[in-house]
């Protein structure tokens, strides 16, 4: 009988001889038991997005695949984004949150945030009670029924999920003046609390900084958004005092100009404009959207940085996620000092993923970015999004579990709440994150992303260590393997048993590009007790 011991060795020379290997590289050094504490990120740091147009069925991002099986129908009169090219979207009818699969896969990273919002969500018009209509009225672009948004709080209770959204700003909200009514979101407030859910926080638009793309009236501006917001945080302080305000929520910025997604296109209101126009006590929470690029269907958008697949593992792209940080951080500090930093947005990159952003070679960066942000102060995270388009964590017709989906569930069991020191320095074919292990006092979670091609990296590590590798025949394949174990869904959708081999202590071997969690539980770090 094999021993743990020569099951990690074995798995380790198994992974390394699925690449080409160059010369080993010097083996940095750590001792997960002396690791200090940096920080601490929410509970529900790792959560999604629902996009409200998933939930009231409608046009949203094409995929790439040819295969989609996505019913042809017409879509509702503007549900594409002002000003984007119709042919980048397909209809998707209403999504059932009563599916068992989908309510199993989303409970198993429970606690979490649902973030119900995007672009869509600006427009679209909550019905009265007893009123039925077919088209929205003038003025927006969607309808979400009240059977729909009871479906939404159903699957927030099944999955142990708070909520988070935003409201309606289109030009229907809006009073003679042009400025912003409640009426829409006192109706949405008494219907939630009706239903028995509960808004943990809220932000006023989605993506003030594309304000007219997202239907708000032509030529609106920072000084119409701030006196919106006024309008916003009163109303909300009132009627809703146990949610948290979050804001702007901007997005399109970085520290690096180059990285810019949209400051130079027509109508962008830069964040530190919006911010002038508010004042502090407004907001609860920092929020901001983070996407490094856009995705092969706004190609056109010449303004922005593109991905691809020759750079997915690059340092340069997946360092946009701290040029991004870096800009919203500077923000905050200036504008609110101390109140907590949120992603509410993020992915691949906008506009629905590239056609990689569903393989094993996009979960690099997804990682990467989870450790990154949570030692950058970020306290929550939520992907875009859980099952739609090509970014989403599952499949959206089936939702069988994309490679990302397994990085989450992995995380969630592994990397808690307390952000350690790893104390190794950020390198290509070694980014080394470091976290208290959930619900083992004591315990230490080391996360090592190996974004090498070509060379195996080393590491000296103590006995003690329980290894989980994730690997993948392909690159740019949905097939994800963990310990060189194919990872998939058993009988009645059964999540699969996450089994480490034993970490053998000394000079722990990286293939490359691998992403390998070790676990020592046993470490008796005192921060983490």
């Amino acid at each position: 009988m094999l021993t743990k011991l020569s099951l990690s060795t074995l798995t380790s020379l198994a992974l390394i001889a699925l690449s080409p290997i160059k010369a080993q590289q010097s083996a940095a050094s750590v001792s997960p038991s002396s690791l200090a504490k940096l920080t601490t990120v929410d509970q529900r740091f790792q959560s999604y997005n629902i996009e409200m147009l998933e939930i009231t069925g409608g046009r949203f991002w094409k995929p790439y695949s040819a295969a989609s099986t996505a019913p042809k129908a017409p879509a509702p009169a503007g549900s594409a984004s002002a000003g984007m090219n119709p042919d980048l979207f397909a209809y998707r009818p209403a999504k059932d949150l009563s599916n068992p699969r989908l309510r199993k896969l989303a409970a198993a990273l429970g606690p979490s945030y649902i973030r119900v919002s995007g672009t869509w969500a600006n427009s679209t018009y909550l019905p009265a009670e007893g009123e039925s209509i077919t088209t929205p009225p003038a003025g927006f672009n969607g309808i979400l029924t009240r059977e729909q948004w009871k479906g939404v709080i159903d699957f927030a209770h099944a999955v142990d999920a708070e909520l988070v959204t935003s409201f309606a700003t289109s030009v229907g909200t809006r009073d003679a003046n042009g400025l912003w009514t409640t009426t829409q979101a006192q109706r949405f407030l008494d219907l939630t609390n009706s239903l028995g859910g509960h808004i943990a926080a809220a932000e006023y638009m989605n993506e003030p900084t594309f304000a007219m793309m997202g239907g708000a009236p032509k030529d609106y501006d920072a000084a119409q958004y701030g006196r919106d917001v006024h309008v916003f945080t009163a109303f909300m302080r009132e009627h809703a005092p146990g949610t948290l305000l979050a804001g702007p929520g901007s997005v399109g910025e970085s520290a690096v100009p180059a990285g810019d997604l949209g400051s130079k296109m027509p109508g962008f209101l830069a964040t530190p404009k919006l911010l002038a126009a508010m004042t502090p006590d407004e907001i609860d929470v920092f929020s901001y959207h983070a996407y490094s690029g856009v995705s092969q269907r706004c190609a056109s958008m010449d303004a922005a940085p593109h991905s691809s697949r020759e750079i997915a593992l690059s340092e340069e792209w997946l360092a946009r996620t701290d040029d991004i940080l870096n800009f919203y951080r500077q923000q905050r500090d200036s504008f609110s000092p101390g109140k907590p930093l949120w992603i509410t947005e993020t992915a691949e990159t906008a506009c629905g993923g590239d056609p990689w952003a569903s393989t094993f070679l996009d979960t690099f960066r997804y990682l990467d970015q989870l450790g990154r942000l949570a030692k950058g102060g970020v306290k929550a995270h939520m992907h875009n999004t859980l099952a739609a388009s090509d970014y989403g964590f599952l499949d959206e017709n089936t939702y069988a579990p994309r490679p990302n989906y397994w990085a989450a569930l992995l995380w969630h069991r592994l990397m808690g709440a307390t952000v350690l020191d790893s104390g190794v320095p950020l390198q290509h074919g070694l980014h080394v994150y470091a976290h208290c292990m959930v619900n083992q006092p004591g315990g230490v979670t080391l996360l090592v992303i190996q974004n090498d091609r070509e060379a195996a990296h080393t590491l000296k590590l103590p006995a003690g260590g329980e290894r989980y590798t994730l690997s993948a025949p392909h690159l740019e394949g949905q097939s994800l393997l963990l310990n060189s174990t194919p990872l998939a869904l058993g009988a009645n959708d059964a999540l699969p048993d996450l089994k480490p081999v034993a970490a053998s202590g000394g000079v722990e071997q990286f293939a490359p590009a691998t992403i390998t969690f070790i676990a020592f539980p046993k470490a008796r770090n005192s921060a983490c007790q």
